[in-house]
């Protein structure tokens, strides 16, 4: 097969195995067609005050500073004498659009709709503004606009600043929050001379959102610990404090509001969010005003974290809730209808009204759910096969059966298995419900109703999950199929254990075979109207496996091989292999791995004979490898900035290649154009430009002077020039490689805040070592002489058509290589977490929100170690004269390994730092795999090519 097609069907496989990961586990749980349901009882409340303070975390609102002071307040003084507080827990993604989804529309959002966008909504949603009378919102452009969208009618009313406003590097970010209160006040003051507004803000069902983004924007920019995090939480007390006065004030002291103040997720200690750290998933929730109880005294109360001693509130009673919940509380206060996709479940601590109100809230929540879950398994039945389709099933509690079993006379019910919420069972437990309230049994229809909302959720997600098994193996078939393949063509075509031919016949025959397979599950697939996706995921093993099959003969003679090696010799090669392999799984749970795999490493040479053969060679690599195995021991993301490092770093390359520039100079026997000497130069100045300007931007933001223009402009020019400058220097060795490192070492000190600014140094050390090792290693093998490299051109290894065949050594080299590319991307201080990276990164490049162009900068500064690797992986394959397909072929067989084991460890259970845990696992592990693809390609580009500006020029001894 072409190298060409290879890379692209590679490609192709491996983003279907990416994407699939969110199909099996996180698809959007939205169903539609269900009715709205509401408390036939009057509410409390006419209007609600709903805070959302982005970006706060539970434990720095609600914890005393050092002289016993709240850090806010106005809102402590709220817990302990008028309304009730607790904890929200959020879900992973921990980012603003799915918090806030989860605040107002009451369900959560499958984890890759933070792709989608910030703004728009990808699916269509039902929310409590939606549902309201009038809403008003004032805040960010990036939250109100998708709930002004999302809404029928034109009800709901946005009023946003510019996104230009959104700047980390601003002099004071609480402006963000001082414009939101300053135009809600001018807003009411505007009511009160405006008669149609004025009767607009005094209907019923209104619903006033104030989203506060400064409490985010300062601490990605200055850290959650920082003075400014916590002075922006005493500013946005106070501008609370003011809002309820006037409000109070305004409507007259009617009782008739209620407020609510929350977040929609934390923010790690190095400023940034999206995975399920406590620190992100543990917000504030305090609620006061109409329908909502006072503060309730208790003697002791019992949580499993010990927040309530730190925070002195062990005297009042905490009331955790689930995100999701805040959106049925707020239905209930004002008296819409619950949101139609709302999971939540009504807290009825939090309501200070009848017992009567209470049932019937609870029961119209009963409803409510019950409606999605009818309308799932109606969808699922619909589209699946009569004699295939297996209802819900639920064992249950003995608390749940007993419960049932007191409250409902089912002549069904039985003690084991139970069919659960057929048709006729909702309506005989609704009805029950309905005549506990009717007889006054409240207490009894909130535990019936309670019941049912669990069950209904079990149903709902079963139900969600139906197809999870059928995709999964679907999935495994492609993965273990495409890996098998991939072991075949490297036996095939770079061994020489095989020369087996195709039986044509035969091949024929598997093609009319598998073809009728393929027609076979498409049809399957398509009486049952499943969605495109299932076809990709269940007809990309088709082809996969016939291509496996088609080398059944190469399948005997590896076979036959084996069977006369050695047994204690392949048991050893394959316990060597699952120990790398795991060894690699290990270093994402544990970074301290690479630090051991380092190590080993640098006792390599002394187990061969390669210490003997080069004593200085060996031992630069040993002294590298021990002080690269360092870097994994270093603090992960989170520590405070040290630009002094990213100094050092510079001033370190600056003095390397001046050396390399005098040795240039002094060498008489090496003809040296000008223009190479320029191009030397050249980067030599970027560098020193590079270094100043990180220096230059960090010390105006820290005196809040915002980010120079001029240090902007250089910053992106120098990113724009990274990958262009290489390809104008000489295509030898060594000249190729230190200009990759010069060019790509200047954006990656803008990029850096740390000791990271050193990593890429030690790193390329190493590389050279291992391309000095690996020229030693070749000469155990007779069929191989000892290389120059001083003499070995890039450009010429494309002419070369013999290649050796493979050896065992070879798969040590692969191994090596992505050890390296895991060590690259934790070495830098990552987690394998999505919330690893420190926003603090791109501030020479932009501080206004923006985030795509921010991950995409924060990818590039992952990438860049990895293209040091792949570039070196590409010199050690032309010193170890190897084809590039050879050891990439490798290297992908040990990721997709790699990946599989990643695949059965994601999970969707659990607690939601696992969760989140385990699906950046994957993530990363399937990016690692389609960027060494990409990073092949590249890597070749980059050593190979090289464009003549000046065309040839005289060349002069120096």
């Amino acid at each position: 097969m072409n190298m060409l097609i290879f890379i692209i069907a590679g490609l192709l496989v491996h983003c279907v195995f990416l994407a699939s990961i969110f199909d099996i586990y996180f698809t959007s749980p939205l169903v539609h067609g269900m009715t709205p349901q509401r408390t036939p009882l009057p509410p409390p409340a006419k209007r609600l005050v709903l805070f959302v303070a982005d970006g706060l975390r539970a434990d720095t609102l609600y914890e005393l500073d050092d002289n016993g002071t709240p850090q806010a307040p106005y809102l402590r003084n709220i817990i302990e004498y008028k309304g009730s507080w607790g904890v929200s827990h959020t879900h992973v993604p921990t980012e603003s659009r799915p918090g806030h989804v989860a605040l107002i529309a009451g369900f959560y959002e499958d984890v890759s709709a933070v792709a989608k966008g910030w703004k728009e909504n990808p699916v269509e949603f039902d929310s409590v503004f939606n549902e309201s009378k009038y809403t008003w919102s004032w805040g960010s452009p990036d939250i109100l606009p998708m709930f002004a969208k999302g809404a029928s009618g034109d009800h709901v009313y946005t009023y946003c600043y510019t996104a230009e406003k959104e700047d980390f590097g601003a002099q004071d970010a609480t402006k963000l929050d001082t414009w939101v209160f300053d135009h809600v006040k001018n807003f009411f003051q505007a009511a009160r001379s405006n008669q149609t507004l004025f009767s607009k803000v005094n209907e019923e069902k209104v619903v006033l959102f104030l989203h506060l983004l400064g409490i985010d924007t300062n601490g990605h920019a200055h850290r959650p610990n920082s003075r400014e995090y916590k002075d922006n939480i005493r500013k946005v007390d106070e501008g609370i404090n003011d809002i309820v006065s006037m409000l109070e004030d305004f409507y007259g002291n009617d009782g008739k509001t209620a407020f609510i103040l929350t977040s929609d997720h934390g923010m790690t200690d190095w400023g940034s969010h999206g995975a399920g750290h406590p620190s992100e998933t543990l917000t504030p929730l305090i609620a006061w005003g109409a329908g909502v109880n006072y503060p309730q005294k208790v003697t002791f109360q019992f949580f499993e974290d010990e927040f309530l001693k730190e925070w002195k509130l062990e005297k009042w009673k905490r009331l955790d809730v689930n995100q999701a919940d805040i959106a049925p509380l707020m239905a209930s206060l004002i008296g819409v209808p619950f949101p139609l996709n709302s999971v939540g479940i009504l807290p009825l601590d939090y309501l200070n009204n009848s017992a009567h109100f209470k049932a019937e809230s609870m029961f119209t929540n009963a409803v409510q759910i019950l409606e999605q879950f009818k309308i799932k398994m109606t969808q699922k039945k619909e589209t699946t096969l009569s004699f295939l389709f297996t209802p819900f099933h639920q064992m249950l509690r003995r608390t749940d059966v007993t419960t049932l079993y007191c409250h409902h006379n089912l002549s069904s019910l039985c003690m084991h298995r139970l069919r659960l919420l057929s048709d006729t069972e909702q309506i005989n437990i609704l009805r029950k419900a309905r005549s506990y309230i009717h007889q006054e049994k409240y207490h009894e229809a909130v535990s019936l109703c309670k019941t049912l909302i669990s069950l209904a959720l079990e149903g709902l997600s079963y139900y969600h999950t139906y197809d999870r098994l059928f995709l999964g193996i679907s999935v495994v078939m492609g993965f273990v199929g495409w890996t098998s393949y991939v072991i075949l063509l490297i036996v095939k075509t770079h061994t020489s254990l095989t020369r087996s031919t195709h039986d044509k016949a035969s091949t024929v025959l598997l093609l009319y075979g598998f073809a009728a397979i393929g027609v076979l599950i498409a049809f399957f697939l398509l009486i049952q109207t499943c969605p495109w996706t299932y076809y990709i995921y269940c007809l990309l093993p088709v082809p996969v496996w016939y291509a496996v099959v088609k080398e059944f003969r190469v399948i005997q003679d590896l076979a036959s091989l084996l069977l006369v090696f050695p047994l204690g010799q392949s048991i050893g090669f394959l316990v060597a292999g699952a120990l790398g392999i795991e060894i690699l799984v290990f270093s994402f749970f544990y970074r301290s791995t690479l630090t051991v795999g380092l190590i080993a490493f640098a006792g390599w040479p002394l187990i061969t004979r390669l210490w003997a053969q080069a004593k200085v060679t060996t031992l630069c690599w040993t002294l590298l490898c021990l002080l690269l195995a360092m870097f994994p021991l270093m603090p992960v993301v989170g520590r405070e900035p040290n630009i002094s490092l990213v100094t050092v770093a510079g001033l370190v390359i600056l003095l390397i290649s001046s050396f390399f520039l005098a040795c240039l100079c002094k060498s008489k026997n090496k003809y040296v154009p000008k223009k190479d000497l320029t191009i030397l130069l050249f980067q030599m100045l970027s560098i020193a430009l590079s270094t100043y300007v990180v220096n230059s931007t960090h010390s105006s933001l820290h005196h809040k002077q915002g980010l120079p223009v001029i240090n902007q402009i250089i910053s992106w020019t120098t990113l724009a020039s990274s990958l262009f400058v290489p390809l104008l220097s000489p295509t030898f060795f060594f000249q190729r490689l230190l200009s990759i490192l010069l060019s790509l070492m200047s954006p990656y000190l803008l990029l850096s805040t740390g000791y990271e600014a050193l990593f890429p140094l030690v790193l390329s050390g190493l590389m050279f070592s291992w391309i000095y090792m690996e020229k030693e290693a070749l000469q155990h093998y007779d069929d191989s002489l000892k290389p120059k490299l001083a003499v070995l051109n890039f450009s010429y290894t494309t002419d070369i058509t013999q290649f050796r065949q493979l050896h065992l050594d070879d798969i040590r080299r692969s191994f090596f290589f992505v050890f390296f590319i895991v060590t690259a991307f934790f070495g830098t201080g990552n987690i394998a977490s999505v919330n690893s990276f420190d926003p603090a990164s791109i501030y020479c490049f932009l501080t206004v929100f923006n985030p795509f162009i921010m991950g995409s900068l924060l990818v590039w500064k992952i990438v860049i170690p990895f293209v040091l690797v792949s570039c070196a992986f590409e010199a050690v394959q032309v010193t170890t004269q190897l084809s590039s397909k050879s050891l990439f072929l490798i290297v992908l067989v040990i990721s997709d390994l790699m990946a599989l084991h990643f695949f059965f460890l994601v999970k969707d259970y659990g607690s939601w730092l696992d969760i989140g845990t385990s699906i950046s696992h994957y993530v990363l592990v399937m990016v690692f795999t389609i960027f060494i693809m990409l990073l092949s390609g590249l890597a070749q580009l980059l050593t190979t090519k090289r464009i003549e500006l000046w065309g040839r020029t005289k060349r002069h001894s120096m």
